[in-house]
């Protein structure tokens, strides 16, 4: 694999402000902070579904790649290792959320029908997505919203390459049907 001159002058940017942030530079882990918060914040909101939740997540998890920080190999890349915390924590909150609701299902209201709008596709996919599990739905996020390989996907949750490409296809193949029976 070539990589371009500006994704090598990034990486050692970033194997920098590893080192600086390792030494105790508050500017360097603010570097590391801009530079990946987006991304990590993405990827939480889109395995939990919920705002509020993600941001919590994401900061947790960006607060323990920090005190962690000593233990981190500089000669590896940061985002991989931070999403792998995101994703890792998503799925934990999403499993504990998924467990509440089937506590507290006897008691929640049903839907009066007709209350649902037409959504837009964004909204229409972010529901769907909803829909699968949270461990369908880290591997789906991470491959085709944050678009990393199942190769380091793999590495990044600790799960068999085959493992991951099992759970792509079957949320995929979920969403393909979900999204079938609602254009009918």
């Amino acid at each position: 694999m070539v990589r371009s001159a500006r994704r090598i002058e990034l990486d050692r940017r970033e194997s920098a402000w590893v080192r600086d942030a390792q030494r105790g530079s508050a500017a360097a882990v603010e570097h590391l902070f801009r530079s990946h918060w987006p991304r990590a914040h993405r990827a939480a909101l889109l395995v939990v579904g919920d705002a509020a939740a993600a941001e919590d997540i994401a900061q947790e998890s960006f607060l323990a790649a920090v005190r962690a920080l000593d233990r981190f190999d500089r000669r590896r890349p940061f985002g991989p290792w931070l999403h792998r915390i995101v994703v890792n924590r998503s799925i934990d909150w999403a499993r504990a959320r998924a467990l509440r609701r089937e506590l507290s299902a006897d008691d929640a209201p049903e839907p009066a029908a007709g209350e649902r709008g037409g959504p837009d596709n964004a909204e229409r996919l972010a529901a769907v997505l909803a829909d699968l599990g949270p461990e369908h739905r880290a591997v789906i996020v991470l491959r085709y919203l944050l678009e990393y390989t199942p190769g380091e996907i793999a590495e990044l949750l600790a799960l068999p390459r085959g493992t991951v490409n099992s759970r792509l296809r079957r949320g995929l193949d979920r969403l393909e049907t979900v999204l079938r029976e609602d254009d009918e």
